[in-house]
């Protein structure tokens, strides 16, 4: 079984976020996203949306969901967004995603590939719900970063950051080679476009002397030399989905166990009529995670 990363139950947004001094790294992780992501569109999806931190990015999408493995995540989500009934909130698995196929014009997905065991078989998931030509927006940590080299040259570090392979520093905490990442997403059938350097001054003492929007600001301007020097602890890649022309799909939620592309949705679940399973709907967030599926009596 493939392992997962749960947040299931912390406090992400007080501890992580509000009380952590990372004003900058939000700032300029707007900034990236935005330059990336087409301002339009019909459906959205943000995979690990957390709280829901980056919503109000996604103004200019008809539907979009919100998606993470953690229901208190999005329970916290709808306390924090002014509107969250515009939200399609799910409770699932990045690597058994229950939406049908050719769904979702724009994907994003920030600080969540640095959790993940099995790259290849998210990313094959993400390829599936895309649309032909859909453009997603990855996020991922960048093993090559100029603070890991000067620890590896400085032999602070064991592991060789221009080595191509994954390196596991904690517990399902993974930092990734650019190449690599390019490699399994041309694998998976994603062509990147656009590569963007982020958090270039992710250093305390910066933070500390200078105010956040400024070093955004010095952020913004350096951020497209992610094409040539991509050294920063954080990579953005703006990929399409390369896939024969396909109708929109006139399903949106499908099985996550065996597949079946027309749920039946009831008062408080939805239902699988293939396998008669059941899947919570109730407090305006779906849960179709594959773990402890419900049979119905």
């Amino acid at each position: 079984m493939t392992r997962i990363c749960d947040y299931q139950g912390t406090c992400y947004r007080q501890q992580f976020w509000e009380g952590q001094d990372r004003r900058y790294e939000d700032l300029a992780e707007r900034i990236a996203l935005r330059a990336l992501l087409p301002p339009i569109g019909e459906t959205l999806i943000e995979v690990g949306a957390g709280f829901g931190r980056l919503a109000s990015l996604y103004r200019g999408y008809r539907r979009v969901v919100l998606m993470d493995y953690a229901r208190s995540q999005l329970e916290e989500a709808r306390r924090y967004l002014s509107q969250p009934e515009r939200y399609v909130m799910v409770v699932a698995d990045v690597y058994n995603l229950p939406f049908a196929d050719h769904l979702f014009d724009a994907i994003t997905m920030v600080r969540v590939m640095h959790h993940l065991a099995d790259v290849p078989r998210a990313l094959a998931e993400l390829h599936r719900i895309a649309r032909p030509d859909g453009i997603a927006v990855i996020e991922h940590a960048n093993k090559r970063h100029w603070k890991a080299i000067a620890r590896w040259l400085l032999r602070r570090q064991s592991w060789n950051p221009f080595d191509p392979q994954p390196v596991e520093f904690a517990p399902l905490h993974f930092d990734f080679h650019p190449a690599w990442v390019r490699q399994r997403l041309y694998e998976a059938g994603f062509i990147v476009e656009q590569t963007r350097s982020v958090s270039h001054f992710r250093l305390p003492v910066l933070k500390r002397l200078l105010p956040a929007a400024w070093l955004a600001a010095l952020d913004r301007v350096l951020q497209p030399s992610g094409a040539w020097l991509p050294f920063t602890p954080s990579l953005f890649l703006r990929v399409r989905a390369l896939k024969p022309p396909a109708a929109r799909p006139e399903a949106f939620f499908i099985c996550p166990v065996c597949h079946h592309p027309d749920l039946i949705e009831t008062s408080g679940y939805l239902r699988c009529p293939r396998c008669d399973r059941r899947w919570s709907a109730a407090g305006g967030i779906y849960d179709l995670r594959t773990v402890n599926p419900h049979r119905l009596p």
